[in-house]
């Protein structure tokens, strides 16, 4: 029997990418995005389109709807991966601008997820993916209400993994360092005219998009799939520095251009 997977974030970069690796395996590809032309585009494609705005409650609710509707209520995987940055001193950034962080990333995939869950239990083997970031593991200036967003996913996934441990379904976090996406390019600035920029030496350590690829395999088709899944050096090495370095020196680092 055919799997269904929904992939948030379809338009570009990693959802893309997994959308089209994963059709090419065999899974029935539930491509979902925010613009109505790219929703079209994906249906060209070859995947099913889900028109979904994860900041707007009503229309995560009648995506669900949909998506439940087209799988019979039983769906196999969702990646949650659609989102979108903030950047900019905390001191410069309204409540407002804040929320609009989290609606995003964190309480549309919670409200999606939750909506779903009944399908992915009905699959027997659900699966649960969740984009985190490695700035889901440090925090770095100007950045910080992202990685919050980031660090609010990290907590609930390990939260709803533990709950559902005995429900079949399983819960793993990818976290990618710099991944060459037009991610960057659409970041929200708070303030235009002294926008937040990556360091120089990100770009040395970039992977493309395909590199989540063998990671959301693993996530998806392992009979024992992992909690997380750090991509690129960078996330690699953060992740080791945050569990050895006293928080000092790690300020240091994270300070450093």
């Amino acid at each position: 029997m055919q799997k269904s997977i929904l992939i948030t974030g379809c338009s570009s970069g990693i959802g893309l990418a997994a959308a089209h690796d994963l059709l090419a395996r065999g899974y029935r590809v539930l491509a979902a995005c925010r613009q109505e032309q790219d929703v079209a585009r994906m249906e060209a494609l070859g995947f099913t389109g889900i028109l979904l705005d994860l900041d707007d409650a009503q229309s995560v609710d009648r995506a669900a709807d949909r998506v439940l509707a087209l799988t019979d209520h039983r769906l196999h995987a969702l990646f949650n991966n659609g989102g979108f940055g903030l950047y900019g001193p905390l001191s410069t950034l309204s409540r407002q601008q804040l929320e609009r962080q989290f609606a995003t990333n964190f309480f549309g995939a919670h409200q999606l997820t939750m909506r779903l869950l009944p399908a992915l239990q009905a699959s027997g083997d659900g699966r649960i993916v969740n984009t985190s970031s490695v700035l889901g593991l440090i925090s770095t200036p100007g950045r910080g209400a992202y990685a919050a967003s980031k660090y609010a996913l990290e907590a609930w996934s390990d939260a709803l993994r533990l709950e559902l441990r005995a429900s079949g379904v399983r819960v793993s976090l990818i976290e990618p360092g710099p991944i060459r996406t037009r991610f960057t390019d659409n970041v929200t600035q708070g303030e235009a005219d002294k926008p937040v920029r990556n360091p120089g030496i990100a770009a040395r350590f970039s992977l493309p998009p395909e590199a989540v690829l063998p990671k959301l395999r693993h996530a998806l088709e392992s009979r024992r799939p992992r909690l997380r899944y750090p991509v690129t050096l960078v996330a690699h090495a953060m992740s080791m520095l945050k569990r050895l370095l006293p928080g000092w020196m790690l300020d240091r680092i994270l300070c450093s251009r």
